[in-house]
Order: C-alpha cells, then sequence, then structure tokens
C-alpha cells in the first residue's frame, strides 16, 4: 500500500515538473522581442518624407535661388578631353531645372566627365523637400564611393548649388553617365543673368 502511494507520488511529481516546463518555455516565446519590427534605410526615410503631395508641390520650385556659382569644382574632377562642346561654345539649353532656363542660348563655361544624379532630398534648413533635383554630380557627394551609386541609394550631399543643400541625406532617383557642363546664360522669363550654373548634360544642350 505505501509502496502504491509512493508510485502515485512520484507520477504526480513528473507531471507537475513537465507542465511547470511547458509553461516555462511559453513564458519565454512570449516575452521574447519582436523581431518584426519595421525599418527603413536612409532612402526610404528622405523619399517618405517627401511623399506628400502638397509638398510635392513646392519642391521643384527653384524660381527664386540664384543659380549662379562661383565657379569652384571639386579637385577631383576631370575635364573632358574631347567634349561636345568645348569652352566658349554655344548652344541652346533644353532642360527646365528652374524658370527661364529652357530655350535659354548657354555659353559653355567648363565641361567634366562625371556620373550625374538627379537627386530627392530634405533640406538642412527646413525648407520644403525637394524631388528630382538634377543635377549632383559624383564629386559633390560625402564621401563617395569609387564606383557609381544606383537608383535608390542613399547619399549624403557635399554640393551647395542651393540653400540647406550641403549635407543634407538624399536619394539617388536617377543616373548618368556623361559630360556636364558648367554654363553662363541669360534667363528668358527676367534677362538676369547667370553664371556658372551646375550642371547641364550632353542631353539638355543642342547646337544653335
Amino acid at each position: 500500500m505505501i509502496r502504491k502511494k509512493l508510485m502515485m507520488g512520484s507520477a504526480s511529481l513528473a507531471a507537475a515538473l513537465t507542465l511547470a516546463a511547458c509553461g516555462g518555455e511559453e513564458a519565454d516565446n512570449s516575452a521574447a522581442p519582436e523581431e518584426q519590427s519595421e525599418t527603413t534605410n536612409e532612402a526610404g526615410k528622405v523619399l517618405e518624407e517627401i511623399d506628400d503631395p502638397e509638398e510635392r508641390e513646392e519642391s521643384d520650385d527653384h524660381g527664386g535661388m540664384d543659380h549662379s556659382s562661383d565657379g569652384e569644382v571639386p579637385d577631383e574632377l576631370m575635364e573632358a578631353a574631347n567634349p561636345t562642346y568645348a569652352v566658349g561654345d554655344k548652344a541652346t539649353i533644353q532642360a527646365d531645372h528652374m524658370p527661364g532656363m529652357d530655350g535659354a542660348t548657354a555659353t559653355i563655361a567648363g565641361a567634366y566627365d562625371t556620373t550625374a544624379y538627379s537627386v530627392s532630398y530634405t533640406p538642412t534648413d527646413g525648407g520644403e523637400p525637394v524631388e528630382d533635383h538634377k543635377w549632383v554630380i559624383h564629386e559633390e557627394l560625402a564621401d563617395a564611393a569609387d564606383a557609381p551609386y544606383a537608383e535608390g541609394d542613399a547619399v549624403t550631399l557635399d554640393a551647395d548649388h542651393m540653400e540647406g543643400m550641403k549635407g543634407a541625406s538624399a536619394a539617388i532617383d536617377t543616373v548618368e553617365e556623361t559630360t556636364v557642363y558648367m554654363v553662363d546664360f541669360e534667363n528668358t522669363e527676367t534677362g538676369d543673368p547667370v553664371t556658372n550654373h551646375k550642371w547641364v548634360t550632353e542631353s539638355e544642350l543642342t547646337s544653335d
């Protein structure tokens, strides 16, 4: 009789231990950290910031900006060996990066072989997000890799073509290996001179 009670007690103890072990596993699983939390890369963050229709309406309006520059270029930027348009040549601009640009007669101030990017970014000065800005060249990216970037890559801008651009995080929209030109022209809407404008690409110029 005593042996029977001992056997029943042992069986109850084993069952209790088994249930406790199972309960512990469930508790561990329920306490595990959430592994499916949403993560977004830097390029995605930039695109999300400008994905507001009201903000996008103003994102490409650079009419109030001075698109002239001091003509300085990065030391590592290579002059084009045999550009279609040489320094001093005239060409017609077929691009509308800014009001009064399309159709203007340009004088070539510089020609360089590089990779040109259109980029979307949020200015560091709190200005409206900018979408598809043309152009920033490879040598104007902070800590740029040797190889060209691809569409969707996240970069940091080192160019200062516009207020709030330098130091801004950006997403690459398009990539074009080409000759870029620095140009002088007269704004067709205001008559104001624009000097050393950066940049127009080979495909955005036509011969007079």
